[in-house]
């Protein structure tokens, strides 16, 4: 690991959810998180570290350059958003400029957010996990085989659907299935 003159790493974690407490524990400059990661992808980490502790900066360093991606990050607090194997150099200066408060793309992202903007995926609230189960609860199946598609626990797959329902604002599974339909998810 390379050291950053005047950078102090406070902790390192594996999971998302990990990395919210080892926030509200540490109180960090920056956070760096990835954005597939077990517990709780880097989307939904990052947007709860943004609503508990505003003032700390979040540096999204991730192999996926996908705009919906990009997009959900930015939208959820993340004030940098680099692609793995970025230069030595070019990490640093996005820690520091996180961290004073600036926003900083990679040069592959930036390109093409100034490019022309593809149609906003439906639902923009829900993460990318939460959207993927709503496609699998508007295509009709069971909460046991969509658990088993994702390869998630059951537990896991509730806690999921409870925040589906949250995002979409309806209380029953009907309600979900005629909204992602309405959104044109699940046909």
């Amino acid at each position: 690991m390379r050291t950053l003159a005047g950078v102090e790493v406070v902790g390192e974690v594996g999971t998302g959810a990990a990395a919210v407490r080892e926030t509200a524990l540490t109180r960090p400059d920056v956070v760096i998180l990835d954005l597939r990661m077990p517990e709780l992808d880097g989307v939904e980490a990052a947007r709860r570290i943004t609503a508990g502790f505003p003032d700390t900066g979040i540096l999204v360093l991730t192999m996926f350059d996908e705009d919906e991606l990009v997009s959900q990050a930015l939208a959820a607090g993340a004030r940098g958003y680099l692609l793995k194997g970025a230069e030595p150099d070019e990490i640093e200066r996005a820690v520091w400029a996180v961290a004073s408060g600036s926003a900083i793309l990679s040069p592959q992202v930036a390109g093409r957010l100034r490019g022309p903007r593809a149609e906003p995926a439906p639902f923009p609230g829900l993460t990318p996990r939460e959207r993927e189960v709503l496609v699998l609860l508007a295509r009709g199946l069971s909460n046991t085989a969509i658990a088993a598609h994702l390869g998630i626990a059951p537990k896991t797959l509730g806690n999921h659907i409870s925040a589906v329902f949250r995002g979409l604002g309806v209380s029953t599974r009907a309600e979900a299935i005629v909204r992602a339909r309405d959104g044109g998810l699940g046909a």
